[in-house]
């Protein structure tokens, strides 16, 4: 999604992961990259407006940021704290001190910190950074995810090209129940895909998942604010989970899948590196037994395997499926252009009118086209991967181009026809060379209306000689016309004229030879 309206996309994440998922402060601050603080306040603006889960679809951004932050100018706040990531990073820097700090905090916010308290307060934040948390995990809550380091080799039998194949690992943190498969490539329809098909083998959706900062669904992998793929958003939205990604350089956060993995590459994969595998659905065979078999080897030290703690334990505790599984989409930003169209794959849809000049979000797939301002739909096309083309809704166009709008090519085309054979030629040719239906509509209609000027004839003569030219706007038929060229013999038609006969008595070049 865009960051310029990163802060209020956060905000209804916060709203749902609360009201919906019924998540605690401290999970849904991780998910939204955000403070406990903030995720209670925002929750406490949202009761006092009076709001509910699910939002009101007639909610925009706007309306939303009036609720939430009502404008009060007789409120006094209290001085906000520093940035304690912020001021950790500043201090690394040569020359910078705590009291330079201080001094600059205090010069944006006299009333804030004295500077024994800032001081003090620093000093209580390093150490919660510092401190290694034991990770208790609760039945169907968190789901881990990653690559394994090994990659597979699969050969395409088409044109022999070997493939680095490589392999996903996902993992439930109560019962150690894990799932494998292995993929073509790490791209975000891989990435996403595997998700998909790991909570299927699950058979729910746990209420956490955790992945690494892989650059696939990571769009900014920062410590304190990791910034999702806007396609990782809309997965977790559709299966009503959060994504808290692993802190960068913490393999803590996800110790839990980094063991699985060893395992996986161990015990499934090491076993088949001789094998040679035509083909994904042949390898992911192999990978699909050697998982049931690990899940229902039973634990050396619990002496009950990972599928039997899974039925005990997650599996009752995870939340059903959705009816459908997610579908993949992509994300972009776009600026609509001069004729209300974004363009996306070199092919144009177009948006409302009004919408002129602004950026808007493009949420695609292979079937459907959704274009999003301020996180409202504003229009919605089915796909099209025709090159140049364009898709064209008559309500987004203004009145005057929907009045043109009622002009068809085939009308235009048969007028000229009335006209003459070379005026309907004339037509076709600018048709067919315009980039966008409108701009030929308007030079066609100011052409034929030029018969009323000067007739038919002359203005199916002048067509003829502009096809001679390759002189296709309005201003040069209007020219030829008024400066009577349509009257005057063609070029072809004066060496027509005085070509000699071909005959056998006339003589020809050759003769002189």
């Amino acid at each position: 999604m865009p960051r310029e309206h990163l802060s209020m996309r956060k905000i209804r994440e916060i709203l749902r992961l609360k009201w919906e998922s019924k998540l605690g402060d401290r999970p849904v601050a991780r998910s939204c990259g955000v403070s406990r603080s903030t995720v209670s306040d925002y929750v406490r603006r949202a009761r006092a407006a009076g709001l509910s889960w699910p939002l009101p679809e007639e909610l925009d951004e706007d309306a939303l940021t009036a609720l939430l932050f009502p404008q009060s100018p007789c409120v006094a706040s209290r001085p906000p704290l520093p940035n304690w990531a912020e001021v950790h990073r500043e201090l690394k820097r040569k020359g910078v001190t705590r009291w330079l700090l201080w001094s600059e905090y205090k010069d944006q916010y006299p009333d804030g910190l004295q500077y024994s308290r800032f001081c003090q307060r620093y000093r209580d934040w390093r150490r919660t950074q510092s401190a290694v948390m034991r990770q208790d995990h609760k039945a169907g809550e968190k789901l881990f995810v990653d690559y394994a380091g090994m990659t597979m080799e699969v050969i395409d039998p088409r044109t022999g090209e070997v493939h680095k194949a490589s392999v996903f690992v996902a993992t439930l943190g109560a019962s150690n129940y894990t799932y494998a498969e292995a993929t073509l490539s790490q791209t975000l329809p891989d990435w996403l895909g595997s998700h998909v098909r790991a909570l299927t083998y699950m058979g729910g959706s746990p209420e956490v998942i955790v992945p690494d900062n892989l650059k696939t669904g990571i769009t900014h992998a920062c410590f304190y604010e990791p910034d999702l793929n806007p396609s990782y958003w809309d997965l977790a939205r559709h299966y009503r989970l959060a994504v808290i990604p692993a802190r960068v350089k913490r393999p803590r956060d996800k110790a839990k899948v980094e063991v699985h993995v060893q395992i996986v590459e161990r015990e499934i994969l090491a076993p088949l590196r001789h094998r040679t595998f035509f083909g994904l659905d042949e390898l992911n065979a192999l990978i699909r037994d050697g998982v049931e078999r690990l899940n229902r080897r039973p634990l050396q030290k619990q002496k009950i395997s990972r599928r039997q703690l899974f039925e005990q334990i997650d599996q009752p505790a995870l939340r059903p499926l959705p009816n459908e599984p997610y579908r993949f989409a992509e994300w972009k930003r776009a600026k609509v252009h001069l004729d209300y169209h974004i363009e996306l794959s070199g092919h144009y849809y177009s948006v409302p009118h009004a919408l002129i000049g602004q950026t808007v979000d493009i949420r695609y797939n292979r079937h459907t086209v959704e274009i999003f301002r301020k996180a409202k739909r504003v229009a919605s096309h089915r796909r099209s991967f025709q090159r140049g083309a364009h898709t064209t809704v008559t309500e987004h166009m203004p009145k005057a181009h929907q009045r043109a709008g009622n002009i068809t090519p085939q009308r235009l085309i048969d007028w000229a026809k009335d006209i003459g054979p070379e005026t309907e030629a004339w037509v076709q040719i600018v048709l067919k060379r315009r980039p966008h239906p409108e701009q030929g509509f308007r030079t066609c209609l100011g052409a034929l209306k030029l018969a009323k000027r000067y007739g038919n004839d002359r203005l199916n003569a002048a067509c003829k000689r502009a096809l001679r030219v390759n002189a296709f706007s309005y201003r040069s038929l209007d020219s030829m016309l008024k400066h009577q060229l349509d009257q005057q013999p063609l070029p072809e038609e004066t060496q027509t004229a005085i070509a000699l006969p071909d005959h056998p008595n006339v003589r020809g070049p050759d003769y002189f030879h």
